[in-house]
């Protein structure tokens, strides 16, 4: 697993390249899905995905929709056309950072 303090820094590029690829998603989705995808070395608990997701909407990035099933009430997030793009500019940067720091730490990286 990874310490918190990464996570904390590639949360929101993570969710919202999670949103991208995959479409409307509700929390419990998205949290199980990163596990699988990064075969259990990240593990999003609700205190740190909901203030992402909450912040991430307030900056027009995700919008909502509330979906009653049954006696249940879901609230799934997507992303705008706006994250769409922020999505892509993140997932960029991100590699491109990810070369930086293993040429910075003379790590050599299968291509």
């Amino acid at each position: 697993m990874h310490s918190s303090e990464l996570l904390k820094g590639t949360l929101q590029t993570i969710v919202l390249k999670v949103l991208k690829d995959n479409g409307k998603m509700y929390g419990y989705e998205i949290t199980t899905l990163v596990k699988e995808l990064s075969e259990n070395r990240i593990l999003l608990t609700e205190g740190a995905l909901y203030p992402t997701l909450h912040r991430l909407e307030a900056e027009g990035l995700l919008r909502t929709e509330v979906v009653n099933i049954g006696k249940r009430v879901r609230k799934y997030y997507a992303l705008t056309p706006d994250g769409k793009a922020q999505a892509k500019d993140r997932v960029n940067e991100f590699v491109d950072f990810i070369k930086t720091m293993s040429a910075v730490l003379h790590v050599r990286m299968a291509q």
